[in-house]
């Protein structure tokens, strides 16, 4: 077991061990920590923010909201840590989600649903709540580095009974068995608002061009499964989510494949976008996210951010 390994073992097992009020205060100090040192992620984070809230928006009021998405971010991991620990009961009181009697006609239906999700809020509370609600639910995991942390993560969220694929090396193309679990009827969350291949569909997002993954409007499309887009944000007792859609699909004889997949690609950076502005301090983006910005984050032009013009 690596360093990298052995620190989320302990996490795992130590922060479980504290009364939530502590393990709470102790991230808090970390992100506020993170905050005054304005390292790497802090500062990608600062521009991606900059981009949503707009040029408008004083210098003093973006630094504070760059320190309410650190604070935000700590408490993602904090409660990650701990979910394992929690009841049943626990895990469905401490998410709510507006929306939840479409996903649940979807799959009393058999057909199941695609739901487009932002690195926001709390997305492993959300997929432990639905396994608690009792519907099958699976997605995909990006294959980590180094492949204990990986194996790891696919306990914890295995633990929490979400079936878990790899983004390859897996005995099935993810794609597949995702086509096979939407005709049994199960949810498939999937995050979309960042593209780990580079071969993701370029779209316009706050203004600016970046690219997401085609997986949701390529399953939507192949099985017509509905497809809907999530936004994400914490109040202070529960990590909350809604759902909007199902979003329209283009019909089968409209256009071309990847012609499609571009548009409704299009419509889920529209729906994203607006959870996104609505709760910024929530979206946890410390990535590289336009095609314009530098390795630091900053736009490589010398033109100012653009505003929020996508919402």
């Amino acid at each position: 077991m690596n360093l990298t390994e052995a620190g989320y073992v302990a996490g795992w097992r130590l922060i479980r061990a504290l009364p939530r009020p502590v393990a709470a205060a102790a991230f808090r100090a970390g992100a506020d920590r993170a905050h005054r040192r304005d390292g790497g992620g802090t500062r990608r984070l600062r521009s991606n923010l900059r981009r949503v809230v707009g040029p408008e928006l004083p210098e003093a009021e973006l630094d504070a909201l760059v320190r309410a998405g650190l604070r935000s971010y700590a408490r993602y991991w904090m409660e990650a840590f701990r979910l394992p620990g929690l009841s049943r009961p626990e895990i469905l009181a401490g998410f709510r989600l507006d929306g939840a009697e479409l996903l649940a006609a979807d799959v009393a239906a058999g057909r199941g649903a695609v739901v487009a999700l932002p690195h926001a809020g709390n997305w492993d509370a959300a997929g432990a709540w639905v396994a608690a609600t009792g519907w099958p639910m699976t997605t995909v995991m990006e294959r980590l580095k180094p492949e204990g942390v990986y194996e790891r993560f696919v306990a914890f969220r295995a633990g929490l009974g979400m079936e878990i694929l790899p983004t390859h090396g897996g005995p099935r193309p993810p794609f597949d068995v995702l086509v096979d679990r939407l005709r049994t009827g199960s949810v498939v969350p999937l995050l979309a608002d960042r593209d780990l291949s580079a071969r993701g569909v370029e779209v316009d997002f706050f203004g600016g061009r970046t690219r997401m993954p085609a997986g949701p409007a390529l399953l939507a499309l192949r099985t017509g499964a509905p497809l809907y887009v999530a936004s994400m944000w914490y109040e202070p007792d529960a990590a909350c989510a809604s759902i909007d859609g199902p979003l329209p699909l283009p019909a089968e004889d409209s256009a071309p494949l990847d012609a499609r997949v571009k548009v409704v690609t299009q419509r889920i950076a529209d729906g994203l976008a607006a959870g996104i502005a609505r709760h910024p301090q929530d979206w946890h983006m410390l990535q590289r996210m336009w095609l314009d910005q530098g390795p630091g984050g900053a736009p490589t032009s010398a033109q100012p951010p653009a505003a929020t013009g996508t919402v």
